[in-house]
């Protein structure tokens, strides 16, 4: 049963990770809310708030403009949750 999990786990950390990326690469751009974009960029931001938005109470934006959160969150999935989820 164990052995079924882990594989989904693996990839559940793996797709999270796009999805972040995903949604900072979007911040970068200007969406048109009403398109495609806007709607995209709104679930990419629902699944990524509520892991991002508690991390950004706590850490202040460098500078003022550059949110670091993302990277955090990217740099726990990738080399803590994944080493030992994917293994």
């Amino acid at each position: 049963m164990i052995f079924a999990v882990v594989p989904v786990l693996c990839w559940a950390v793996n797709l999270y990770t796009i999805v972040i990326i995903g949604a900072v690469l979007m911040s970068w751009f200007p969406v048109d809310p009403s398109g495609a974009g806007g709607s995209v960029f709104r679930v990419l931001m629902r699944l990524t708030d509520p892991v991002l938005l508690p991390l950004r109470r706590v850490i202040p934006p460098i500078g003022g403009a550059i949110d670091v959160s993302p990277m955090i969150v990217l740099l726990v999935l990738q080399v803590i949750l994944r080493p030992l989820v994917c293994t």
